[in-house]
């Protein structure tokens, strides 16, 4: 980190001669604490397995990318800092396995995640056939003020394609409120945009007295979950999906 203030000490010939500041050694400069986050939110991200979600959220976190990914078990995070609206914002990322034997346990996190990301594979049709199965998942635990974004990953692999954008965007439009995003994680495109867009959607969409309780109610603790789940909701009594 960079030191706080303008010039550095002058230790030309004579300067410090004699001075009892730098007796003993020279003395250095406190560094300044970081800024402490303004809010603190959590995301969640969904989709079967293999369609990249780990590898979405390491590229957005780490800008790391993995070929040979091993599949999620349970649940994973990861925490990233970002700055939008003048506000400085903690994310805590969580990566969710995509086996259905796990739906058990990963379904305990969406009721407190202000953002979601619905992740399919645009070069197995069979992932994007289950999205309904997602969305279901959705309208039973998540809350209804949550934020959805559906993203077709793998655009790397377009040669490979099997579902053409038009079919990701109509699924989208079916949605209330459901953005939609093509991206590589691979190849590193439109990773920070799916992510900052989706929290600035958040920040956007609620009156700025009601962030400071709400998100704040949010926060899981940035510590490992337990291993058995929190007592999930009762289904909502409205679905949106269709």
């Amino acid at each position: 980190q960079r030191r706080a203030g303008g010039g550095g000490l002058d230790l030309g010939a004579g300067s410090a001669a004699g001075s009892p500041a730098l007796s003993g050694g020279q003395s250095r400069r406190r560094k300044q604490p970081p800024r402490p986050a303004d809010f603190k939110l959590q995301v969640i991200i969904i989709g079967s397995r293999g369609v990249g979600k780990t590898s979405l959220m390491e590229r957005f976190t780490d800008d790391t990318f993995c070929e040979a990914c091993k599949s999620t078990v349970g649940v994973d995070f990861k925490i990233k800092t970002v700055e939008l609206r003048g506000k400085k914002i903690r994310l805590q990322i969580w990566d969710t396995a995509g086996q259905e034997r796990f739906n058990s346990i990963t379904s305990a996190y969406y009721r407190s995640a202000k953002g979601i990301i619905l992740v399919y594979d645009i070069t197995k049709k069979e992932t994007f056939d289950d999205l309904p199965k997602w969305m279901k998942m959705i309208d039973k635990y998540a809350s209804e003020d949550a934020e959805l974004l559906l993203v077709g990953n793998k655009l790397d692999c377009e040669v490979d394609r099997e579902i053409t954008r038009q079919q990701g965007e109509k699924f989208a439009q079916q949605i209330t409120g459901m953005r939609f995003c093509e991206a590589s994680a691979k190849d590193n495109f439109n990773v920070d945009e799916i992510f900052l867009k989706l929290v600035d959607d958040i920040l956007k969409k609620m009156p700025l007295d009601v962030i400071r309780n709400e998100l704040s109610n949010s926060i899981l603790s940035l510590q490992p979950e337990p291993e058995i789940p929190p007592e999930l909701p009762p289904p909502r009594p409205h679905v949106r999906c269709c």
